[in-house]
């Protein structure tokens, strides 16, 4: 009897057999994020996989983050209170080295009350919906951080997005909006280019179409305005705000940035802030950030307000590398943006050609990772350099003179190139 032949039905493809091609199409397309194992050394050198790197890319602005007087204080709360919150705020995690924190950050950015959160993200995430929901209006920067964004998104108010520090197309689509409530939302220090919005002007507009700012100041926080009490110190606004201006005003910071150690906070008036304190679902049912932090955070605040020189020392290294650059880039089609701060981006535009000149970095023990859409637009990717007053002047002389001669080789490399390639008239017999 002739064998039957066997017939075999596929199995129907699933949806779950995608991922590996997608990650495939991350890699051609020079998008795909892969993580480094990084250790502290000292100053501003990073351990990054083994190797001793001089790092551009930590936002510890102040160099703050391995101060003695932190790692101390920290061990001191971790005695007292142990390593763990145990409970979200509202049930056991709010300890009093939280509630002591909370009374210096207030008094610290001069407004009435602050809130603690465990990270800043989770912040973001859940002040937004806890002020608006749907029938309420969200006027937002086009460069925003992500936190904002899917704040924004999780409140399910209609979000009106206008174009990077475009402030007379947010005043059209404020004077536009028939929502009773309206929230404005802006990052103070734009994390990818480094400028700073003009707060004056926002606080004006919200002020004429009965709107509430919220202002993220998690890259100004330590370093802007005088005794680095940030965004609102700098513009001269910090306790000087009238009673009618202040309720305007709600101003969130992060803390694992120049204050060197975790979390963020949310401050202003009394009412708002109690408000957050029982509508924030993101602080509500999390587990409090552990009080160990929140001693860290007591001695940060002390050396942000007292060492001034960390700041001065910190515009000087801005103001050189900006020099530097200036003059080593003029051939180079790479562009520096504006910005007065510590974070200085350095336009490059190709994917590939950012992940080659970190690469070229790398090569020459600097740290400086390349950043790719969709962090920022297509076509801009770029070198995120973070400067920090841990850095010396020589630190920021090695990173010019090595992007100087990148770039060079680079602008070598393409004119070569295009010398080899006729131009598109002259291709083929005449």
């Amino acid at each position: 009897m002739a064998n039957k032949l066997t017939m075999t039905t596929p199995e129907p493809r699933s949806w779950l057999d995608e991922f590996p091609v997608r990650i495939g199409e991350l890699e051609q397309a020079h998008l795909r994020r892969k993580r480094h194992t990084v250790v502290p050394a000292d100053g501003a050198y990073l351990v990054v996989d083994g190797q001793r790197m001089l790092a551009f890319c930590s936002n510890d602005y102040l160099g703050l983050a391995q101060h003695p007087a932190l790692v101390q204080s920290a061990c001191e709360g971790a005695q007292a209170f142990g390593v763990g919150a145990g409970g979200s705020p509202l049930v056991s995690g709010h300890s009093a080295a939280n509630d002591r924190l909370e009374r210096a950050l207030a008094e610290f950015v001069q407004l009435p009350r602050a809130l603690y959160f465990y990270a800043g993200y989770a912040c973001n995430i859940g002040l937004v919906p806890a002020l608006v929901g749907k029938g309420d209006a969200i006027f937002s920067d086009a460069l925003n951080h992500a936190c904002l964004i899917d704040g924004a998104r999780l409140s399910g108010a209609q979000i009106h997005r206008f174009a990077h520090a475009d402030l007379a197309a947010l005043e059209c689509q404020l004077a536009a909006s028939s929502a009773t409530r309206k929230l404005i939302i802006t990052d103070a220090v734009f994390s990818m280019d480094g400028d700073i919005a003009d707060i004056p002007q926002l606080l004006a507009l919200a002020e004429r179409h009965d709107a509430l700012l919220l202002l993220d100041d998690a890259h100004g926080f330590g370093v802007l305005g005088p005794q680095g009490r940030g965004c609102l110190a700098h513009f001269g606004l910090n306790g000087q705000l009238s009673a009618v201006a202040a309720k305007r005003v709600l101003y969130m910071a992060t803390l694992g940035k120049a204050a060197g150690v975790a979390g963020a906070f949310v401050a202003g008036n009394d009412a708002l802030i109690e408000w957050l304190l029982q509508k924030t679902r993101s602080y509500i049912y999390a587990t409090a950030a552990p009080a160990m932090l929140a001693t860290a955070l007591q001695a940060s605040l002390l050396l942000i307000e007292h060492e001034d020189w960390r700041r001065k020392h910190l515009q000087s290294l801005i103001a050189r590398l900006r020099r530097g650059l200036s003059d080593g880039l003029q051939a180079s089609c790479w562009r520096l943006g504006k910005s007065e701060t510590a974070i200085q981006p350095l336009l490059i535009g190709a994917n590939d050609e950012a992940l080659a000149a970190m690469e070229g970095l790398r090569a020459r023990g600097l740290w400086v990772p390349a950043i790719r859409p969709p962090t920022v637009a297509e076509g801009t990717a770029r070198l995120r350099i973070a400067l920090s007053a841990a850095h010396t002047e020589a630190d920021v002389d090695r990173l010019v003179s090595a992007i100087t001669e990148i770039a060079r080789t680079g602008a070598d490399r393409k004119a070569g190139q295009s010398a080899s390639v006729p131009a598109l008239g002259k291709i083929g017999p005449e």
